[in-house]
Order: C-alpha cells, then structure tokens, then sequence
C-alpha cells in the first residue's frame, strides 16, 4: 500500500500518520522462538555474560526477538555463536539457547 493509498483511507490525514500506517502495516509480526528444552536461561543486561542477570526465564518459555547483535561467544544447546537476542529493554540472551532454526541473524540488527 502506497501513502497516497493511504492517506485515501485514512480520510486524507496528514502524510505523517498515512506513512506511520504504512510502515505499521508493512512490519511482520515478531515471531517468538522457544528456548532450549530443560533450560532455565539467564536474561542479561547486554550482551554478553559478563553483564548482570536482569531475570531468568523458565522451563518451556519462549521469546520474541526485537533485533540481535554480536557480543560474546556462547556454546549451548545449539551451538556457539556470538549472537545476542535483545527481547526488551536491556534484555539479552544467548542465541545459543534460541531455536530460531538458524545459525544466523534473523531479526534485524541492533
């Protein structure tokens, strides 16, 4: 969809708001990945082990990634990487513990 199509919809609002729907509409829904089964994983303050744990996730828990970015090298359950999921503010897990079905980026960069 256009902003011209956009703004149609919209009643001829400003630019600004048909463009926000646009981009809204645009953006796929953020997938959520489950963590490794038998795991209890430490959510960090950045990336990398290093920083403090903010909380732990439970057994079974599965997280939407915002956008990753490389820190330290991690093995677990899915291999070593050193990809870092931020699932909030602050909030970083190893991508070893993730499975996102791949060994790479899968959400955009941080």
């Amino acid at each position: 969809m256009s902003v011209d199509q956009a703004q149609d919809i919209a009643g001829g609002d400003e630019k600004a708001t048909a463009t926000a729907a646009v981009e809204a509409m645009a953006a796929p829904a953020a997938a959520s990945y489950p963590v490794a089964p038998g795991y209890r994983l430490n959510v960090r303050s950045g990336p990398g082990t290093n920083y403090s744990i903010v909380r732990v996730l439970s057994e079974g828990a599965e997280v939407r990634i915002n956008c990753q970015t490389p820190g330290m090298w991690v093995s677990g359950p899915y291999g070593t990487s050193n990809i870092w999921d931020n699932i909030g503010s602050g909030q970083y897990v190893s991508d070893a513990y993730i499975r996102t079905g791949s060994d790479g980026y899968v959400a955009s960069r941080c």
